[in-house]
């Protein structure tokens, strides 16, 4: 079973909307409610939250250095 799942913006009162061609000839349920705008809709607080979240999880890898010798030595 697949969903389509939109959150839209009319700017208008019509809205067209394309089914999968798996949908064609089933019944399908077509739900328009409003819903209320969600507080971490706005992608300057999504960042910010998400930059929260990994702040503890962080490695400094400026001093990095790859050593592909060491890297590729099995046998020790």
């Amino acid at each position: 079973m697949e969903l389509i799942r939109e959150i839209i913006v009319p700017t208008d009162n019509t809205y067209l909307l394309k089914l999968p061609d798996e949908m064609i000839g089933k019944q399908v349920e077509v739900i328009a409610f409003e819903v209320e705008a969600r507080p971490d809709a706005d992608i300057e607080v999504r960042r910010k939250r998400l930059n929260e979240s990994l702040a503890g999880l962080r490695v400094d890898l400026s001093n990095f250095k790859f050593d592909r010798d060491e890297a590729n030595n099995y046998d020790e």
